[in-house]
């Protein structure tokens, strides 16, 4: 057996579930025939690191008397070895070599199943590098009292095996091996603890693959006189990190193995049928980290069974990890891609013009797929009763629930704006994103793709689609609290709409200038605008935008002290939601009602309009405004001095922001719980 891998960090859960499966203790009496064990998964993951640990420890333990037996399989070199190559290095091992060595294959088979059938004491074979069942199927021993390990690239579904599947270190494993192996070669080495944010990054380019950390760690040996910073910066410059670490890889390592990285993927991806091939390089070029089973057919251009079934053979070959849902479901819905096979897998599009024409005609349907279902998404976010019904989403609640499920897509796909070929679908798409990022609160997202399509719009002349851009950024920049600079972007969208005769537009910036110039205490500037935009909206008959037109003013005039007038504004707004259908802002101008009743000293009153808001939120699981309800109820009740009721709400709005993704507005209203305990 080879000697004990240097350095070896983390892995506590896969080591502890190997040694415990070959411990004597553990054997029962109905076990297999042979007791089969695999450690299976992508090149460079530190499958064989993992399989001789186990083995050393198990036979420090004493578990294994008649020793180990060690075949390398190269299963994925050019020239594999073959079992019946092997059935002779194990004979060898075993003592039977020269004239004691049987005239047939055949016989020596016989051998060597006669050989640990018989007298020998408890042995632990390991085949490493198995790529196929024919290596070592005729290997196994024929008895129950020996035990094998096999290590692979692929798992071994047709076998009895019981599998011990490994995936990209921990971060902080990743972290720790590095520093390991800078500290074994030199104890004096101090730059994992001065450049600790480096280092993790390093960590983090180098995916976590113990392969590529250990290139990168011998690298920083070499250049010990380096920062790590300087190799962070160079892997940054060459985008795919395969580059610069194979070209400065070390050589081989303690087994005599190569350390490069590119071969090992290489070779992983030439083995692949050509229908597997072509989805890992639509898979490497696909937006986003993870990629729904949905996303991926329409990516490929394939029915869902057939791309399910091709995702399920690429994750046996451990080049795809398959996701499960975020609920109790153990279904799968997502796919992730290794960073490093992302990389391989660009590399080998951008160097055919072939497969980039496949590619870019993949990326054409995915973004058709993306502008589609957001726009339905969208379309029900504004649906009123009598309009007609959007595509697929029958409530908003569903709705909502695909655009957070697909957002990390959807906000990826809209960076290919950048390339001319995909830009005006992108920019079509960012426009249907902003409703969903600002309600939900991703507010950088939100601002990526507005700036994304603000930039494509400004450079196509696109004036329309700029205007709609500026109106976009100004708003998700004051829910920042970028107020002086949202009011410079509304203004801007307002121009470019009166210059484009764009009535619509227009009242639309001016309703969202006045309530940026209300923000920064511009009041009458802001009244001076909602009062414009609302003549805007009544000249054109659009009931809803007046509306919403109302409802901001009575915000600005409750901001003013005029309560009496702020009232009757929200009112205004609440009949003109109601008679328009637009559940949603109704709850809103709910909302704002009792805010209003509630400065003017009629608490009491104020409990109704918050009911009916609290309702309407939670049928939107519009978690944010439900927090934002329950905090100004629980302040009407400490008013009222009914401190029990006053924490209850207190605790239920800390769970409403907590879903909200809002952790500042959790953690205030659980420390005002608190206070009332």
């Amino acid at each position: 057996m080879p000697p004990r891998p240097l350095g070896f960090t983390g892995r506590r859960r896969e080591l502890d579930r190997l040694l415990t499966q070959l411990a004597p203790a553990q054997e029962e009496p109905e076990a297999l025939p042979v007791l089969i064990f695999a450690v299976a998964g992508m090149g460079g993951i530190g499958k064989t690191a993992l399989a001789l640990e186990a083995a050393h420890r198990a036979c420090g333990q004493g578990w294994f008397p008649g020793g180990t037996l060690f075949v390398d399989l190269r299963g994925y070199d050019d020239d594999p070895v073959t079992a019946d190559q092997a059935v002779l290095a194990l004979l060898d091992a075993l003592g039977v070599r020269g004239s004691d060595l049987p005239p047939t294959t055949a016989r020596h088979y016989d051998a060597y199943r006669t050989l640990l059938a018989g007298q020998r004491p408890r042995t632990l074979l390991i085949l490493d590098n198995a790529s196929d069942p024919s290596q070592f199927l005729d290997l196994l021993p024929g008895t129950d009292l020996h035990r094998v390990l096999i290590t692979s690239r692929d798992r071994p579904d047709s076998l009895p095996v019981r599998l011990v599947d490994l995936q990209a270190l921990d971060p902080d494993d990743s972290v720790a091996l590095m520093t390991r192996a800078l500290h074994d070669a030199d104890e004096r080495d101090d730059r994992p603890a001065q450049e600790p944010d480096a280092l993790r990054e390093l960590a983090f380019l180098c995916g976590h693959l113990p392969l590529a950390v250990q290139i990168a760690a011998a690298m920083l040996r070499r250049r010990r006189h380096r920062t790590i910073a300087s190799l962070v910066a160079e892997i940054r410059r060459a985008d795919d990190p395969t580059v610069v670490l194979d070209n400065g890889s070390p050589g081989t390592d303690l087994y005599g193995r190569s350390l490069v990285l590119r071969p090992v993927l290489e070779t992983s991806y030439r083995r692949l049928p050509p229908d597997r091939a072509r989805l890992l390089r639509l898979l490497a070029i696909a937006p986003g980290a993870e990629t729904s089973t949905e996303a991926v057919t329409a990516l490929a251009g394939l029915d869902e069974q057939t791309a399910l079934s091709l995702l399920e053979d690429l994750a046996a070959t451990y080049l795809v990890s398959p996701v499960l849902g975020t609920d109790s479901s153990t279904a799968v819905t997502r796919w992730r891609v290794h960073d490093l096979v992302r990389a391989f897998g660009q590399r080998v599009v951008a160097a055919d013009p072939e497969l980039r024409e496949e590619a870019d005609a993949a990326r054409e349907r995915v973004l058709a797929f993306c502008h589609r279902w957001a726009k339905a998404a969208d379309e029900r976010y504004l649906w009123l009763p009598g309009r007609p019904e959007p595509e697929r989403f029958a409530d908003r609640p569903q709705a909502t629930a695909w655009l957070s499920s697909e957002r990390a897509t959807l906000v990826a796909a809209v960076q290919w704006a950048h390339e001319e070929r995909f830009a005006a679908v992108a920019v079509l798409l960012a426009q249907r994103l902003v409703r969903f990022l600002d309600w939900w609160r991703h507010l950088d997202d939100g601002i990526t793709v507005v700036r994304t399509a603000l930039e494509v719009t400004r450079r196509s002349g696109d004036r329309a689609g700029e205007a709609r851009a500026w109106n976009q950024l100004g708003m998700i920049l004051q829910r920042t609290d970028q107020v002086e600079e949202a009011i410079e972007c509304c203004a801007r969208a307002h121009e470019l709409y009166q210059e484009i005769e764009d009535r619509k537009g227009e009242a639309d910036a001016l309703d969202d200038l006045a309530n940026a110039l209300s923000e920064a205490g511009r009041v009458d500037e802001a009244i001076e605008a909602y009062t414009r935009a609302r003549a805007y909206y009544q000249s054109i008959g659009d009931r809803q935008a007046e509306g919403w037109t109302w409802n901001h003013l009575g915000i600005t005039l409750q901001d003013m002290g005029s309560i009496s007038e702020a009232i009757e504004a929200h009112v205004r707004a609440r009949d003109l939601f109601q008679a328009v259908g637009d559940r949603h802002r109704e709850g809103l101008a709910w909302s704002c009602l009792g805010t209003a009743l509630n400065r003017a000293g009629r608490h009491e009153e104020a409990l109704e309009p918050y009911g009916h808001a609290l309702t309407i939120h939670r049928e939107f699981e519009d978690w944010y405004r439900v927090g934002d309800v329950l905090h100004d109820l629980a302040l009407t009740h400490e008013i009222e001095r009914r401190p029990a009721e006053a924490r209850t709400l207190w605790l239920q709005a800390a769970d409403a922001f907590t879903r909200a993704n809002a952790p500042e507005e959790a953690a205030q209203a659980q420390s005002a719980a608190r206070a009332l305990t």
